[in-house]
Protein backbone atom coordinates (compact mmCIF):
# COMPACT_ATOMS: atom_id res chain seq x y z
CA UNK A 1 0.00 0.00 0.00
CA UNK A 2 1.41 3.43 -0.90
CA UNK A 3 1.96 5.76 2.06
CA UNK A 4 0.64 9.35 2.13
CA UNK A 5 4.08 10.58 1.03
CA UNK A 6 4.24 8.09 -1.84
CA UNK A 7 0.79 9.22 -3.00
CA UNK A 8 2.08 12.83 -3.03
CA UNK A 9 5.07 11.70 -5.10
CA UNK A 10 2.72 9.99 -7.54
CA UNK A 11 0.63 13.16 -7.85
CA UNK A 12 3.74 15.24 -8.52
CA UNK A 13 4.84 12.83 -11.24
CA UNK A 14 1.45 13.31 -12.92
CA UNK A 15 1.66 17.13 -12.93
CA UNK A 16 1.79 17.47 -16.72
CA UNK A 17 -1.26 15.30 -17.36
CA UNK A 18 -4.90 16.22 -17.79
CA UNK A 19 -7.25 16.09 -15.87
CA UNK A 20 -5.51 17.39 -12.74
CA UNK A 21 -3.00 14.99 -11.18
CA UNK A 22 -5.01 14.99 -7.95
CA UNK A 23 -8.15 13.88 -9.78
CA UNK A 24 -6.22 11.37 -11.85
CA UNK A 25 -4.57 9.61 -8.90
CA UNK A 26 -7.73 9.65 -6.79
CA UNK A 27 -9.72 8.15 -9.64
CA UNK A 28 -7.11 5.44 -10.18
CA UNK A 29 -7.58 4.12 -6.66
CA UNK A 30 -11.36 4.49 -6.65
CA UNK A 31 -11.35 2.20 -9.68
CA UNK A 32 -9.16 -0.25 -7.77
CA UNK A 33 -11.74 -0.36 -4.96
CA UNK A 34 -14.50 -1.06 -7.49
CA UNK A 35 -12.42 -3.74 -9.20
CA UNK A 36 -11.94 -5.50 -5.87
CA UNK A 37 -15.56 -5.31 -4.66
CA UNK A 38 -17.54 -5.46 -7.89
CA UNK A 39 -19.84 -2.79 -6.43
CA UNK A 40 -20.55 0.86 -7.11
CA UNK A 41 -18.08 3.01 -5.18
CA UNK A 42 -18.81 6.51 -3.93
CA UNK A 43 -16.47 8.77 -1.99
CA UNK A 44 -17.82 11.46 0.34
CA UNK A 45 -14.95 13.32 1.95
CA UNK A 46 -14.80 16.52 3.96
CA UNK A 47 -11.57 18.47 4.42
CA UNK A 48 -12.15 19.02 8.14
CA UNK A 49 -8.95 17.21 9.15
CA UNK A 50 -6.81 19.05 6.58
CA UNK A 51 -8.00 22.68 6.42
CA UNK A 52 -8.21 25.38 9.06
CA UNK A 53 -11.34 27.28 8.03
CA UNK A 54 -14.85 27.80 9.44
CA UNK A 55 -16.31 24.43 10.42
CA UNK A 56 -19.75 24.89 8.76
CA UNK A 57 -18.05 24.49 5.37
CA UNK A 58 -17.14 20.92 6.30
CA UNK A 59 -20.54 19.88 7.64
CA UNK A 60 -23.24 17.78 6.01
CA UNK A 61 -25.46 20.43 4.39
CA UNK A 62 -28.14 20.80 1.73
CA UNK A 63 -25.59 21.33 -1.05
CA UNK A 64 -24.33 17.78 -0.47
CA UNK A 65 -27.62 16.45 -1.80
CA UNK A 66 -26.72 17.98 -5.17
CA UNK A 67 -23.39 16.18 -5.03
CA UNK A 68 -25.01 12.82 -4.39
CA UNK A 69 -27.49 13.44 -7.21
CA UNK A 70 -24.62 14.24 -9.58
CA UNK A 71 -22.55 11.19 -8.70
CA UNK A 72 -25.16 8.41 -8.53
CA UNK A 73 -27.61 9.48 -11.23
CA UNK A 74 -26.04 7.19 -13.85
CA UNK A 75 -25.14 4.13 -11.79
CA UNK A 76 -26.50 0.72 -12.79
CA UNK A 77 -25.85 -1.57 -9.82
CA UNK A 78 -27.99 -1.63 -6.68
CA UNK A 79 -25.00 -2.36 -4.43
CA UNK A 80 -22.99 0.56 -3.05
CA UNK A 81 -19.76 1.01 -1.10
CA UNK A 82 -19.71 4.51 0.42
CA UNK A 83 -16.28 5.70 1.61
CA UNK A 84 -17.21 8.22 4.28
CA UNK A 85 -15.02 10.83 6.01
CA UNK A 86 -17.02 13.58 7.73
CA UNK A 87 -17.39 15.49 11.01
CA UNK A 88 -21.17 15.27 10.71
CA UNK A 89 -23.64 18.11 10.32
CA UNK A 90 -27.37 18.46 9.77
CA UNK A 91 -29.48 15.54 10.97
CA UNK A 92 -32.23 16.58 8.56
CA UNK A 93 -29.89 16.52 5.56
CA UNK A 94 -28.37 13.22 6.68
CA UNK A 95 -31.90 11.82 6.68
CA UNK A 96 -32.51 13.15 3.16
CA UNK A 97 -29.26 11.61 1.89
CA UNK A 98 -29.98 8.24 3.51
CA UNK A 99 -33.51 8.20 2.09
CA UNK A 100 -32.15 8.99 -1.38
CA UNK A 101 -29.43 6.35 -1.22
CA UNK A 102 -31.81 3.70 0.07
CA UNK A 103 -34.20 4.41 -2.80
CA UNK A 104 -31.32 3.68 -5.20
CA UNK A 105 -29.47 0.82 -3.51
CA UNK A 106 -30.65 -2.38 -1.83
CA UNK A 107 -27.22 -3.01 -0.28
CA UNK A 108 -25.05 -0.29 1.24
CA UNK A 109 -21.73 -0.81 2.93
CA UNK A 110 -20.08 2.21 4.57
CA UNK A 111 -16.29 2.23 4.74
CA UNK A 112 -14.70 4.58 7.28
CA UNK A 113 -11.04 5.29 6.39
CA UNK A 114 -10.51 7.60 9.39
CA UNK A 115 -13.59 9.13 11.05
CA UNK A 116 -17.34 9.48 10.50
CA UNK A 117 -18.67 11.55 13.38
CA UNK A 118 -22.05 12.70 14.69
CA UNK A 119 -24.57 12.79 11.80
CA UNK A 120 -22.12 10.73 9.73
CA UNK A 121 -22.27 8.06 12.45
CA UNK A 122 -26.04 8.32 12.23
CA UNK A 123 -25.75 7.54 8.50
CA UNK A 124 -23.72 4.44 9.39
CA UNK A 125 -26.77 3.10 11.24
CA UNK A 126 -28.48 2.89 7.84
CA UNK A 127 -25.77 0.66 6.38
CA UNK A 128 -25.94 -3.10 6.04
CA UNK A 129 -22.38 -3.22 7.32
CA UNK A 130 -19.72 -0.75 8.50
CA UNK A 131 -16.09 -1.41 7.53
CA UNK A 132 -13.44 0.05 9.84
CA UNK A 133 -9.69 -0.19 10.28
CA UNK A 134 -7.79 -0.35 13.56
CA UNK A 135 -7.46 3.43 13.39
CA UNK A 136 -11.02 4.24 12.25
CA UNK A 137 -13.61 5.88 14.48
CA UNK A 138 -17.25 6.80 14.72
CA UNK A 139 -18.64 9.32 17.21
CA UNK A 140 -21.55 9.94 19.57
CA UNK A 141 -24.82 10.81 17.85
CA UNK A 142 -26.17 12.98 20.68
CA UNK A 143 -27.45 16.10 18.90
CA UNK A 144 -25.81 19.49 19.43
CA UNK A 145 -27.64 22.80 19.54
CA UNK A 146 -26.34 26.27 18.81
CA UNK A 147 -27.23 28.68 21.60
CA UNK A 148 -26.33 32.33 22.31
CA UNK A 149 -23.95 33.15 25.14
CA UNK A 150 -22.25 36.33 26.34
CA UNK A 151 -19.21 35.38 24.29
CA UNK A 152 -21.13 34.48 21.14
CA UNK A 153 -22.77 31.40 19.63
CA UNK A 154 -21.82 28.08 21.19
CA UNK A 155 -22.60 24.44 20.41
CA UNK A 156 -24.03 22.59 23.42
CA UNK A 157 -25.29 18.98 23.75
CA UNK A 158 -29.08 18.92 23.62
CA UNK A 159 -29.09 16.57 26.61
CA UNK A 160 -27.15 19.12 28.66
CA UNK A 161 -29.84 21.72 27.95
CA UNK A 162 -32.59 19.32 29.00
CA UNK A 163 -30.69 18.33 32.15
CA UNK A 164 -30.15 21.94 33.14
CA UNK A 165 -33.82 22.84 32.73
CA UNK A 166 -34.81 19.73 34.71
CA UNK A 167 -32.40 20.69 37.48
CA UNK A 168 -34.00 24.13 37.70
CA UNK A 169 -37.49 22.59 37.73
CA UNK A 170 -36.47 20.29 40.59
CA UNK A 171 -35.17 23.22 42.62
CA UNK A 172 -38.39 25.17 42.05
CA UNK A 173 -40.45 22.17 43.16
CA UNK A 174 -38.29 21.92 46.28
CA UNK A 175 -38.86 25.59 47.06
CA UNK A 176 -35.24 26.56 46.54
CA UNK A 177 -34.10 29.94 45.27
CA UNK A 178 -32.99 29.99 41.62
CA UNK A 179 -31.90 33.60 41.32
CA UNK A 180 -28.37 32.60 40.34
CA UNK A 181 -29.81 30.86 37.25
CA UNK A 182 -31.40 34.08 35.95
CA UNK A 183 -28.40 35.19 33.82
CA UNK A 184 -28.39 31.77 32.14
CA UNK A 185 -32.14 31.60 31.56
CA UNK A 186 -32.21 35.12 30.12
CA UNK A 187 -30.12 33.91 27.17
CA UNK A 188 -32.45 31.03 26.30
CA UNK A 189 -35.52 31.02 24.10
CA UNK A 190 -38.58 29.80 26.07
CA UNK A 191 -38.99 26.83 23.75
CA UNK A 192 -35.35 25.72 23.91
CA UNK A 193 -35.96 22.74 26.17
CA UNK A 194 -38.70 21.38 23.88
CA UNK A 195 -36.46 21.91 20.85
CA UNK A 196 -33.69 19.98 22.59
CA UNK A 197 -36.03 17.12 23.49
CA UNK A 198 -37.34 16.99 19.91
CA UNK A 199 -33.80 16.91 18.54
CA UNK A 200 -32.87 14.00 20.81
CA UNK A 201 -36.05 12.13 19.91
CA UNK A 202 -35.47 12.56 16.16
CA UNK A 203 -31.89 11.32 16.33
CA UNK A 204 -32.86 8.25 18.36
CA UNK A 205 -35.82 7.51 16.13
CA UNK A 206 -33.81 7.68 12.90
CA UNK A 207 -30.93 5.53 14.18
CA UNK A 208 -33.31 2.92 15.54
CA UNK A 209 -35.54 2.86 12.46
CA UNK A 210 -32.64 2.58 10.02
CA UNK A 211 -30.74 -0.04 12.00
CA UNK A 212 -33.82 -2.22 12.35
CA UNK A 213 -34.76 -1.92 8.69
CA UNK A 214 -31.31 -2.31 7.14
CA UNK A 215 -28.48 -3.42 9.43
CA UNK A 216 -30.54 -6.00 11.34
CA UNK A 217 -33.21 -6.69 8.71
CA UNK A 218 -32.82 -10.49 8.83
CA UNK A 219 -32.29 -10.69 12.61
CA UNK A 220 -35.09 -12.03 14.81
CA UNK A 221 -33.98 -9.56 17.51
CA UNK A 222 -33.79 -6.62 15.10
CA UNK A 223 -35.94 -4.25 17.15
CA UNK A 224 -34.03 -4.85 20.38
CA UNK A 225 -30.61 -4.56 18.74
CA UNK A 226 -31.60 -1.39 16.91
CA UNK A 227 -32.90 0.16 20.12
CA UNK A 228 -29.73 -0.77 22.02
CA UNK A 229 -27.50 0.66 19.29
CA UNK A 230 -29.42 3.92 19.08
CA UNK A 231 -29.58 4.37 22.85
CA UNK A 232 -25.88 3.73 23.37
CA UNK A 233 -24.63 6.06 20.63
CA UNK A 234 -26.93 8.92 21.63
CA UNK A 235 -26.31 8.78 25.39
CA UNK A 236 -24.11 11.77 26.21
CA UNK A 237 -23.12 10.29 29.58
CA UNK A 238 -21.46 7.32 27.82
CA UNK A 239 -18.90 9.60 26.18
CA UNK A 240 -18.96 13.01 27.99
CA UNK A 241 -17.63 14.69 24.84
CA UNK A 242 -19.37 14.97 21.48
CA UNK A 243 -15.96 14.74 19.79
CA UNK A 244 -15.05 11.46 21.51
CA UNK A 245 -13.74 8.88 19.04
CA UNK A 246 -15.37 5.45 19.21
CA UNK A 247 -13.11 2.78 17.79
CA UNK A 248 -13.99 -0.57 16.29
CA UNK A 249 -13.17 -2.57 19.41
CA UNK A 250 -15.31 -0.29 21.59
CA UNK A 251 -18.25 -0.63 19.20
CA UNK A 252 -18.00 -4.40 19.16
CA UNK A 253 -17.83 -4.60 22.96
CA UNK A 254 -20.67 -2.18 23.68
CA UNK A 255 -23.08 -2.25 20.74
CA UNK A 256 -24.59 -4.77 18.31
CA UNK A 257 -23.45 -2.69 15.30
CA UNK A 258 -22.28 -4.86 12.40
CA UNK A 259 -18.62 -3.96 11.97
CA UNK A 260 -16.16 -5.64 9.60
CA UNK A 261 -12.38 -5.34 9.81
CA UNK A 262 -10.91 -3.44 6.89
CA UNK A 263 -7.71 -5.44 7.39
CA UNK A 264 -9.53 -8.70 6.61
CA UNK A 265 -9.09 -7.91 2.90
CA UNK A 266 -5.59 -6.55 2.34
CA UNK A 267 -6.22 -5.63 -1.29
CA UNK A 268 -9.32 -3.65 -0.36
CA UNK A 269 -7.52 -1.97 2.54
CA UNK A 270 -4.66 -0.88 0.30
CA UNK A 271 -7.05 0.58 -2.28
CA UNK A 272 -9.30 2.34 0.27
CA UNK A 273 -6.43 3.93 2.16
CA UNK A 274 -4.81 4.99 -1.12
CA UNK A 275 -8.08 6.74 -2.02
CA UNK A 276 -8.04 8.39 1.39
CA UNK A 277 -4.43 9.56 1.10
CA UNK A 278 -5.20 10.96 -2.35
CA UNK A 279 -8.33 12.80 -1.25
CA UNK A 280 -6.68 14.32 1.83
CA UNK A 281 -3.90 15.56 -0.45
CA UNK A 282 -6.57 17.11 -2.67
CA UNK A 283 -8.19 18.84 0.31
CA UNK A 284 -4.93 20.31 1.57
CA UNK A 285 -3.34 21.26 -1.77
CA UNK A 286 -6.42 22.41 -3.69
CA UNK A 287 -8.46 23.86 -0.81
CA UNK A 288 -11.44 21.57 -1.39
CA UNK A 289 -13.81 21.49 1.59
CA UNK A 290 -15.90 18.68 0.04
CA UNK A 291 -15.38 16.01 -2.57
CA UNK A 292 -18.13 13.64 -3.66
CA UNK A 293 -17.01 11.29 -6.42
CA UNK A 294 -17.73 7.87 -7.90
CA UNK A 295 -15.37 5.35 -9.46
CA UNK A 296 -16.60 6.29 -12.95
CA UNK A 297 -15.14 9.79 -12.68
CA UNK A 298 -18.31 11.75 -11.90
CA UNK A 299 -17.23 14.46 -9.47
CA UNK A 300 -18.78 17.16 -7.32
CA UNK A 301 -16.51 19.39 -5.28
CA UNK A 302 -16.60 22.57 -3.23
CA UNK A 303 -13.68 24.85 -2.42
CA UNK A 304 -13.04 27.06 0.60
CA UNK A 305 -15.42 30.03 0.67
CA UNK A 306 -13.90 33.21 2.11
Amino acid sequence: MPTWGEIIDEIQEAQDTSPSPFDRVRQKYLEKVADETGREVLLYSSGWTELDVDSPQFSITDTDVQGFMETISRVDSDELDLILHSPGGSTDVAEQIVTYLREKFSSIRIIVPQAAMSAATLMCCAADDVVMGHHSALGPTDPQMRIPTKTGQRWVPAQTIVDQFNEIDDKIQAGEQIGHYTPILSQYDPGLKQQAENSIDLTNRLAEQWAEEYMFDSDSNAATKASNLSSYLSNHTNFLSHNRRIGRKHLKQNTPMKVTKLESNQTLQDAVLSVFHAVTATHSHQQHTKIIENHNGDLYGRRVQN
